[in-house]
């Protein structure tokens, strides 16, 4: 019995569910349709179709003004609170259509007022004409100042942009020693701006997109006309077209949805916050995308060795580039390997430790619980949760919470003797060498792969080692970033490449600008031999 209603319960669910479904596709249908059709010609039914649209929202203001023309033409202006400007509004909007006289004894068409307020009376730098619903919200949520007047069907939206926002900061993520200063805003036009600032040339180029059913966000790629590659323009043109969701809050929502592979550790696109580094990488050919609401641009296509670079890189002598780029990488090979190793030799090879270091190991080890592979483990969780921890805590609380968990618990763990002091040791200079990529989210790759091959050394040594690390570079080997090799230029070799991957070769030497990247212009600089003398000449 208990079934059957069960049952009756299920089905009935199931056509309500339905029935609802059915009821938001009609609204939604009905929504779509009104969004394409012209205004009213009536400022009192504009203002309640609003209102309706919008659920009667509070920050929402309308302001009724009458013109000085003729008729005494009646003019609505509508905002969004917070996000304008309310000086230039006052100051470049209301001031001038309460001061601005229209001509004597002629009778205007409401058509012909917009014209005439658009051209003589608004003092602000962009003014649009709005013919519909869809225009007249994506401009409203953007920012403008929507104006209507009476027996129009369209209206005009003025760009007076503004409300609180974050001034330009140094980065926090792309620390400099030697460089600009300044990083990337929440606004995409500040950003924009700030990369033209750098590149002041006419081949700079941008399109915008808007994306998101319901956040309506602004989208655009920047790119150099000329330098870019056009076959991968129209790739990422169509990625993003193909972008159907109802929000995108951040650029990691456009990264994930454009990604040539998903089932992979490694990034395949680069995220920075640097408006330098998006200007360099733009002369290289590369495109940057911008989101809005957010300080980190996205760049494409995006190879390994990009992950290794910092800006700073180029800003001081090649020698000094070179040795700071070949530590990241040693530091990067000590982040993912050092503690799988230690797992190898201490499980598996013991022959290949020194007699005086294997018996203070042995010594050390002496009376732990637990072999050499869950030791490393255990320290190795223990410190990604106290990473996390400090991450998400307060800063105040964060360094408290760093000291308390590197020096009281290491230190606690081993006199209890639950691990030895070696592997601490180990985990802990893993973890320092784990914080000098310039990159966070291949420092995160680092940290995901050291799992797998801490698992692998505790079942095979060295063997099993061997083992991942194949199956890594055959991953990477076939990895793309928009159709570039990920390990470009070491497979496929490109020799005329290398004087930018681990060794920073002298400015003056890199003349071409990388291979398989610019299709058209690739010469970078042109350097006459007699520019370039050598020492004592």
């Amino acid at each position: 019995m208990s079934g059957s209603f069960m049952g009756g319960r299920g089905k009935a669910s199931k056509k309500a569910n339905k029935k609802l479904a059915r009821a938001e596709k009609h609204e939604q249908e009905q929504l779509d349709a009104f969004s394409d059709k012209p205004l009213f010609t009536s400022l009192e039914q504009n203002s309640e179709a609003i209102k309706r649209e919008l659920g009667e929202s509070q920050d929402i203001i309308f302001r009724e003004l009458q013109l000085k023309d003729v008729n005494q033409t009646k003019a609505l202006i509508v905002y969004v609170q917070g996000m304008v400007d309310d000086e230039r509004m006052n100051e470049f909007v209301i001031q001038p259509m309460h001061r601005v006289k229209f001509p004597d004894e002629e009778i205007m068409p409401p058509k012909e007022l917009l014209e005439h307020m658009k051209s003589s009376q608004l003092e602000t730098g962009i003014v649009n004409d709005i013919c519909d619903w869809k225009m007249l919200f994506q401009k409203l949520f953007m920012g403008y100042c929507i104006i209507m007047i009476e027996g129009a069907s369209h209206a005009i939206g003025t760009n007076v942009v503004g409300g609180a926002r974050r001034g330009v900061e140094e980065p926090k993520t792309e620390m400099a020693i030697r460089g600009p200063r300044e990083g990337f805003t929440e606004s995409i036009r500040i950003n924009s701006s700030m990369i033209r600032r750098k590149i002041r040339s006419p081949k700079l180029w941008m399109e915008q997109w808007t994306i998101g059913e319901v956040s309506q966000t602004p989208v655009s790629i920047m790119y150099v006309k000329g330098l870019a590659d056009e076959n991968v323009l129209m790739d990422l043109r169509e990625r993003l077209k193909a972008i159907h969701i109802d929000g995108i809050l951040e650029s990691g929502y456009i990264e994930e949805l454009i990604t040539d592979q998903m089932w992979t550790p490694f990034p395949t696109v680069l995220s920075v916050e640097r408006p330098d580094a998006v200007a360099g990488n733009l002369l290289e050919g590369r495109i940057a995308i911008l989101v809005d609401g957010t300080p980190f641009v996205l760049i494409v296509p995006a190879i390994l060795n990009m992950f290794f670079q910092a800006s700073e890189d180029y800003y001081q002598r090649y020698d000094i580039a070179t040795f700071l780029r070949m530590l990241r990488f040693v530091s990067f090979l000590i982040a993912l390997l050092m503690p799988s190793i230690y797992v190898a030799i201490v499980g598996y090879h013991q022959e290949m430790i020194p007699t005086q270091l294997l018996l203070k190991l042995a010594a050390q080890r002496e009376g732990v619980p637990f072999p050499a592979y869950l030791e490393a483990f255990i320290m190795e969780l223990v410190f990604e949760i106290l990473r996390e921890a400090v991450v998400r805590m307060p800063s105040a609380a964060g360094n408290t919470i760093s000291i308390v968990g590197g020096l009281v618990i290491g230190q606690s763990v081993v006199e209890a003797g639950i691990v030895s002091p070696a592997v601490v040791i180990v985990v802990s200079f893993t973890a320092i060498a784990s914080f000098v990529s310039p990159s966070y989210s291949l420092g995160i790759s680092a940290r995901l792969l050291r799992f797998f091959l801490l698992l692998a050394a505790s079942t095979l040594g060295f063997y099993g080692i061997g083992l991942v690390v194949l199956i890594l570079i055959l991953h990477l080997s076939n990895l793309r970033s928009f159709g570039m090799p990920y390990i470009k230029p070491f497979a496929p070799m490109f020799p005329r490449d290398m004087k930018d991957t681990l060794i920073r070769a002298p400015l003056w030497k890199m003349r071409d600008r990388p291979q398989k990247l610019a299709t058209e212009n690739v010469v970078r600089q042109e350097v006459h031999p007699e520019h370039r003398k050598e020492p004592g000449q």
